[in-house]
């Protein structure tokens, strides 16, 4: 069945020669006739071309997927053949480091004929093929290995670091300092690189300002003080060497023990409150991995129980009293919120049934007041058969930053526990509880009253309702009316994406996500502008000296509105340098608003600042989530529902959430609506808008035209666009 296939391309006419032969037949007879013609499939991969004939590139047994994408060796082994001199080429995807994948090229010559240099073959295979195609290495063989039937032996080409590994495809300077190879080790680990040199921007590399939290955190554990700002500052492994050294030590006063005693709300979680949603109890975020191999109980319980202990916001509890809700960290407990479940009895759809099933009541099972906030289940699914972990976690006291750090720490205790090791952990960042004092201590300071008139010219410019299809809805917007529909940008564009694009105007993936976003605004509402409420990571650390929150574990998001705007039948430059302008003039990441909203004691302002119109559309950016189980051996998504993670009858703040990511190598933006409130046919035609959008956005800036400055890029000069393409103007003029 798998080889003899049903033939795609039999035609009607087919059927018309066993009329002329036998007349008598039925249509149903011919009908049979058409669907018993087969194809054998060889597994040869081809190409057919526009005059008929079939270009032989490979075999398809020979697909990988590196880096999340899935690459066919063949059709680039086909493309280095078609070099003069090369005489033949087998490519292979090469693990020589853990975790680690590269595409290395292995070629022989023609007698006589040198091979072509790296820089060349991989300046041609470049016009045709895509960058994640083009190996990273080149060696040179005088022959290929063989087996004893004559074929290519792939598991005898010796390894790339050989003497006769041909010059590196582009431009490469290794590290030249101890600072410099800690971090360039550090940023080949979080962006998956198979290495990186000294002069390797981190942002064309693929990275952002979530990965560059990640960065910080483990450059903290090699004994390098960076914060955010200074990734941004010199985003070179060398200009951030040379930061790293010029820097001050700063003295992270940071408390190892248990943290006890009360925590002022952060802005985040006294929002949180205010939507006073009827279970506060269930409101969750929640995390099910596949198992590669089969996990220890005991070990696992230890490695759980330790968590809290490291991380001691999953140790709070949330009280209400008269005048408003409070929280406390309990002490630690010998209750451990871990169990096992062994179904390995059960066949493969009860599994997938029980697995459903146990995981909806653990989202139910959690309790602020009382706790716990964290659950782990461990499902066994016999030998054989991966596993699954379940881990649900109250979103009061985790976000989707935290979830690296807790994952890499589960992993951590859990192999230091199998070896029969004491579990230690990374020294503890600043504690949860500290950076909420901290923000209590300076939503009160001169330097945040200022942002005030910031946020309320946001609101008093006006903007376009969002468009209903129902807009006298017979229920309320509550989860158990929430749909999501999701479209996916092509593994090419999103690496173009995340790497090319945004080198044409200095943007981040955020700010062309944004611009796509009003851009099918405007086609959607027939408005230029839109109030969208915007998450952030809220990490800025920066505000103050003294802090390290790189691996602190809680809920530090930063929500606020803004107000994004295009002229009209701006082009796609244009666009995109407005509205990185507009989202650059947010101060300090958005985190003030939620600090003049919720912790200002000056109620004047904090009265003007709650009275601002709420959006009816948010917008959040995860970034490359699932680069959290690249370098995690253990872990893997998995693909059971888990339930979900918010009551159903919990009121939805917004009318539609955009959340884009990256999953697998592939931008995913999910479109959460209401039925109560839009038809599904609306909602499709918005996310089809924004995708177009940013398909054009993107071909734009990979053009030769691309390019140009905004104010933002010039702080010091105070311009506004105007002003700055005039002076441009005038410099371009005197040149």
């Amino acid at each position: 069945a798998e080889k003899f296939v049903p033939d795609p391309f039999a035609r009607i006419e087919d059927s018309r020669l066993k009329i002329a032969d036998s007349p008598q037949d039925s249509p149903s007879a011919i009908l049979n006739f058409q669907s018993s013609r087969r194809l054998y499939r060889t597994g040869d991969l081809v190409r057919w071309l526009p005059d008929g004939n079939l270009e032989y590139l490979g075999r398809t047994d020979f697909q990988v997927k590196v880096r999340g994408f899935r690459i066919e060796l063949g059709e680039i082994e086909a493309a280095l053949r078609r070099f003069p001199a090369i005489k033949d080429a087998v490519v292979v995807a090469r693990e020589d480091a853990p975790g680690v994948k590269r595409l290395v090229a292995y070629l022989t010559s023609h007698a006589g004929t040198p091979a072509p240099a790296a820089a060349e073959l991989r300046s041609s295979l470049l016009e045709t093929l895509p960058e994640y195609m083009a190996p990273a290495t080149y060696v040179s063989l005088a022959a290929m290995p063989q087996t004893p039937n004559g074929k290519i032996d792939r598991k005898a080409l010796p390894a790339p670091d050989a003497a006769d590994r041909l010059e590196e495809g582009r431009a490469y300077e290794p590290p030249g300092t101890d600072t410099e190879r800690a971090l360039a080790e550090i940023w080949a680990q979080v962006l998956g690189q198979p290495r990186v040199g000294r002069n390797d921007n981190f942002f064309e590399l693929g990275g952002d300002s979530i990965l560059s939290i990640q960065v910080i955190a483990r450059a903290a554990q090699a004994g390098l003080r960076l914060t955010p700002k200074h990734l941004f500052q010199a985003p070179t492994v060398a200009g951030l060497a040379a930061l790293a050294a010029l820097a001050p030590a700063a003295a992270i006063q940071a408390e190892q023990g248990l943290i006890e005693g009360s925590a002022p709300l952060t802005p985040i979680q006294r929002r949180f409150f205010e939507l006073e949603p009827p279970r506060p109890s269930h409101w969750n975020q929640s995390l099910l991995v596949a198992v590669r191999g089969r996990l220890e109980p005991a070990a696992l319980r230890e490695a759980v129980a330790a968590l809290p202990r490291q991380h001691d916001a999953l140790r709070l509890r949330f009280e209400r009293t008269s005048a408003n809700w409070t929280q406390t960290h309990a002490g630690a407990s010998d209750d451990v919120p871990f169990e096992t479940l062994d179904l390995a009895a059960l066949p493969e759809a009860a599994q997938r049934a029980a697995i459903e099933t146990q995981a909806m009541a653990a989202q139910r099972s959690l309790d602020i007041v009382h706790g716990p906030l964290l659950r782990v289940i461990y499902f066994d699914l016999g030998a054989g058969s991966p596993g699954r972990l379940f881990i649900v976690i109250h979103h009061l006291v985790v976000d989707r930053v935290s979830w690296r750090t807790l994952l890499e720490d589960l992993a951590a205790a859990y192999e230091q526990r199998l070896r029969g090791q004491p579990i230690r952990l990374p020294a503890k960042t600043t504690a949860f509880r500290d950076w909420a004092r901290r923000l209590a201590e300076y939503a009160q300071s001169s330097q945040l009253q200022t942002e005030a008139a910031f946020w309320l010219s946001q609101a008093a410019q006006g903007s376009t309702p969002l468009p209903l299809d129902y807009p006298q809805p017979d229920r309320p917007n509550t989860e158990a009316t929430a749909h999501t529909h999701c479209v996916v940008l092509g593994a090419e564009e999103t690496r173009s994406l995340l790497t090319q694009a945004p080198q044409a105007y200095g943007l981040d993936v955020k700010e062309m996500l944004m611009t796509a976003l009003v851009l099918a605004w405007h086609k959607w509402a027939d408005s230029d502008a839109l109030w969208v409420q915007v998450e952030a990571h809220g990490r800025q650390q920066d505000l103050f000296g003294g802090v390290d929150i790189s691996r602190t574990v809680g809920w530090f998001t930063a929500i606020y509105p803004l107000r994004l705007s295009l002229r009209p039948g701006a082009q796609p430059g244009d666009a995109l340098k407005t509205i990185k302008e507009q989202m650059r003039r947010v101060p300090e990441g958005g985190i003030g608003y939620g600090l003049l909203r919720y912790l200002r004691t000056d109620p004047a302002t904090a009265a003007q600042i709650a009275g601002l119109r709420d959006a009816q559309i948010s917008f959040n950016y995860l970034g490359q989530f699932t680069q959290a189980f690249d370098d995690l051996a253990a872990f893997a998504p998995a693909e059971e529902a888990t339930g979900p993670d918010r009551a159903p009858e919990t009121r939805r703040p917004f009318l539609l959430d955009v959340t884009a990511s990256i999953m697998q190598g592939q931008l995913r933006v999910e479109w959460t609506y209401s039925e109560t409130a839009h038809r599904t046919t609306s909602i499709e035609s918005l996310a089809r808008d924004f995708m177009t959008a940013l398909q054009a956005l993107i071909a734009h800036c990979l053009t030769s035209e691309a390019g140009g400055y905004t104010p933002s890029d010039f702080p010091d000069l105070d311009l506004d666009s105007q002003e700055l393409a005039a002076l441009m103007d005038e410099l371009d003029e005197d040149a």
